[in-house]
């Protein structure tokens, strides 16, 4: 059964910060009288929220009642929180994080566009929900013959001869691929590029179109992929990483086993 005497302390303090912090004009209510306490009143924040007063007292005493997600998202936007203000309510009140909606962002942080570039001599890129590729390092230009645009990862591995001709193995190694990018999709799934970007996919690749259909589901691909370096197949060892959990963004390292560095040109 679930619990608060964990959190109670918290969930009550939090809740009045958060409260005590608005006025009235705030949330458009008019000022009225003069108050004897800071923010807005519990009955205001009840009203705005759409329940009783008596409930609403009793969740910010921390009493154990059920607190559905839809009522927490209500409250977060009543008492205006921000998005780990708003994590940080969940977390009290539910346990658990709230289910975030996809979004594909383009933005890379500075920090994390300069750990790609310091990783040469090992090839690494990042990604966002749709694949797209956002920023890498010339090894990894060299290795997938990014041509120094990016453009999409999984675009190019079903419509680029080149990089299908690079990747060893590519019947199998294709579909973990893709079965790996579902679980991203998942994600996306309100994302209207994302879906236009399978749509794509499923008219010019029959078989990206085959093996979509097959709903095969993966982890992020890790362990070791064979790609043809100068014409010669190499092992590499990849693997990702999340670097931006808010934004959706892996970064995507590959390193020759044995650590010896990827050539610096195709």
């Amino acid at each position: 059964m679930r619990t608060l005497d964990r959190t109670r302390p918290e969930l009550t303090e939090f809740l009045r910060s958060r409260r005590e912090r608005l006025t009235p004009e705030d949330v458009g209510l008019p000022s009225g009288r003069r108050r004897r306490t800071p923010g807005l009143r519990r009955e205001e924040v009840a009203a705005l929220a759409g329940v009783g007063l008596t409930w609403y007292t009793w969740l910010e005493q921390g009493r154990e009642i059920g607190v559905s997600a839809g009522f927490l998202d209500t409250l977060a936007r009543v008492l205006k929180l921000d998005a780990a203000e708003r994590r940080h309510l969940f977390l009290l009140a539910h346990e658990r994080p709230p289910a975030e909606p996809g979004k594909t962002f383009c933005t890379v942080p500075p920090l994390a566009g300069r750990l790609v570039r310091d990783l040469a001599p090992h090839a690494a890129y990042i990604l966002n929900l749709r694949w797209d590729v956002l920023a890498f390092n010339p090894p990894a230009d060299a290795l997938f013959g990014l041509g120094g645009q990016g453009g999409n990862m999984l675009r190019r591995l079903f419509t680029d001869p080149a990089l299908r001709e690079a990747i060893v193995d590519w019947e199998e190694q294709a579909p973990a691929m893709l079965a790996s990018f579902r679980r991203d999709f998942a994600a996306a799934r309100a994302d209207a590029d994302a879906c236009a970007l399978v749509a794509e996919l499923e008219a010019v690749s029959p078989e990206f179109r085959r093996w979509w259909r097959s709903q095969e589901v993966h982890a992020p691909c890790t362990g070791t992929r064979r790609i043809r370096v100068a014409g010669e197949p190499v092992t590499f060892e990849h693997t990702s990483l999340t670097i931006d959990g808010g934004q959706h963004l892996r970064m995507v390292v590959y390193a020759r086993q044995g650590a010896a560095p990827p050539p610096s040109a195709r």
